[in-house]
């Protein structure tokens, strides 16, 4: 259990809040003591996770609203600051995505997936800008992926958005800085996570979607979430081994990568057997409106729930002072042997 060590409470929303990796941010928060307000589309998932925070001692109010609609996104914004005061931290997390060949992607279901999983930060971000910049104080973590970096087969559009959230991300940081503005805005890129997204995904695949291997647990995310949130300087922060894989070998090997995902991607995006017929999508309409699907997914097996290279993300300065301090050792070492 995390000893809460705050003096007051802050307040926090959390978009896309009723499941997956916005879910266990629910929970992750909720531990502190921290005030929370979730938005998300689903009536089901927004009463378990509220139920879910109170439970753990928070205080929380729930928004129905879709972050693709910037009026949404300011409303929520008012009502949270209304009803507890200042927002301290907003974690934007809501998606939709198709898992489909390009060709087989309506423009309709492309604007779609652009409009939540891209405009939807962008909305949000506005929204608690206007109230973060003239206090001067505030943090917004941006739920990432490495497909922010490294598009992948079958998911063009949300690799779109993702590159759209990094580079929008980085401006805007940029921004900040060059102000002097107290607020801060950092990133938090995932690995392939255990979430329910897979079984209500829009999928015209021949299988059942799935992660790609090795498979992470919720919880791993939102404590990287929340760490982030506590320690917003950095402008972002790696989760998983393969996260941090992937980015390094696309920066030195992109071509290579290209071949690799093109023999590999498919198949590994999808189990084998076909997709059971009463598999629903949630591009249109929530896939918890009605059902509660918490925060993991289908892949409790193989999912892992803990990372080294998340704890090397959050200990540069530590790994540097340690690699200085053994070249020190081997230098001195190599001069006695001389």
């Amino acid at each position: 259990m995390r000893i809460r060590t705050r003096s007051k409470p802050r307040t926090v929303v959390i978009t896309g809040a009723t499941a997956g990796v916005g879910r266990a941010c629910v929970r992750a928060f909720a531990t502190d003591g921290d005030q929370l307000v979730l938005i998300a589309r689903g009536i089901a998932g927004l009463r378990a996770a509220s139920a879910e925070a109170q439970t753990a001692g928070s205080p929380v109010r729930t928004i129905l609203a879709d972050v693709s609609d910037p009026e949404a996104c300011e409303a929520a914004a008012a009502r949270a600051e209304a009803e507890f005061g200042p927002i301290d931290v907003w974690v934007n997390d809501a998606f939709v995505s198709v898992f489909a060949p390009f060709t087989e992607i309506s423009a309709e279901e492309f604007r779609r997936v652009t409009e939540v999983t891209y405009l939807g930060y962008v909305n949000a971000t506005r929204a608690a800008l206007r109230r973060m910049l003239p206090r001067d104080r505030g943090t917004i973590v941006q739920v990432g992926s490495a497909i922010a970096y490294r598009g992948i087969p079958l998911q063009t559009a949300y690799s779109g958005a993702k590159h759209a959230i990094q580079g929008w991300h980085e401006a805007l940081r940029c921004e900040l800085l060059a102000s002097g503005s107290g607020v801060r805005v950092t990133m938090v890129q995932l690995p392939a996570v255990n979430t329910p997204q897979f079984d209500w995904v829009l999928n015209r695949l021949r299988g059942r979607a799935r992660p790609v291997p090795p498979v992470h647990q919720p919880e791993l995310a939102a404590r990287a979430v929340r760490y982030a949130a506590d320690h917003p300087g950095r402008r972002e922060y790696w989760v998983g081994g393969s996260t941090a894989a992937t980015l390094v070998a696309n920066a030195l090997a992109p071509g290579l990568l290209d071949r690799y995902l093109a023999r590999t991607g498919i198949d590994s995006q999808q189990d084998d057997g076909p997709r059971p017929p009463e598999e629903r999508a949630n591009l249109w309409a929530p896939g918890d409106a009605s059902h509660d699907h918490g925060a993991h997914g289908r892949f409790d097996g193989e999912a892992r729930e803990h990372s080294a290279q998340l704890w090397a993300s959050q200990h540069h300065g530590l790994l540097a002072a340690g690699g200085a301090v053994l070249a020190g050792a081997a230098a001195r070492a190599l001069a006695r042997g001389r």
